[in-house]
């Protein structure tokens, strides 16, 4: 374990070096052999979602040549925000570990935790959802699900 977090520690030290992105790097493993590596390029890549695990994730679909990471294990130097703990849901990883927490980054000026509390208490003041009734997304989804079955 302490070889993966070394590897992840060093990608997020060479991502910060490199002015990528944050402080953050990720690993991730499929019996005992590194197949999916990142680090936070949200400045390099000017793209928000590209946060460590995410680029992880997508680096190891792509050499798996899957979507799917069953028997995947994440290893990353932070407590994955909301966005990428959806991102490893999806993916199918069952077990992450990670090293600081989502305290300790918002010390550092990431705001993980005002996506938590977002989720925690349906914070309207953050994010105003709505839903509406439309008949052809409806139609579209029934249309899909057709196809598949």
């Amino acid at each position: 374990m302490e070889e993966y977090f070394n590897e992840a520690v060093m990608l997020a030290k060479n991502g910060v070096k490199e002015l990528e992105g944050g402080p953050f790097g990720a690993i991730i493993v499929k019996e005992g052999k590194i197949v999916g590596v990142g680090n936070n390029k949200v400045l390099k890549e000017k793209d928000p979602t590209a946060h460590a695990e995410i680029v992880a994730i997508r680096d190891a679909t792509k050499n798996l040549n899957t979507y799917d990471l069953t028997g995947c294990i994440i290893y990353t130097t932070s407590e994955p925000c909301p966005m990428c703990l959806s991102a490893i849901i999806w993916s199918n990883i069952k077990e992450i570990y990670y090293a600081t927490n989502r305290k300790e980054v918002a010390q550092i000026g990431f705001r993980d935790d005002l996506i938590y509390n977002y989720f925690e208490h349906n914070k309207k003041d953050i994010l105003k959802i709505h839903h509406i009734e439309n008949k052809e997304c409806q139609e579209l989804l029934n249309s899909y699900k057709n196809k598949l079955y």
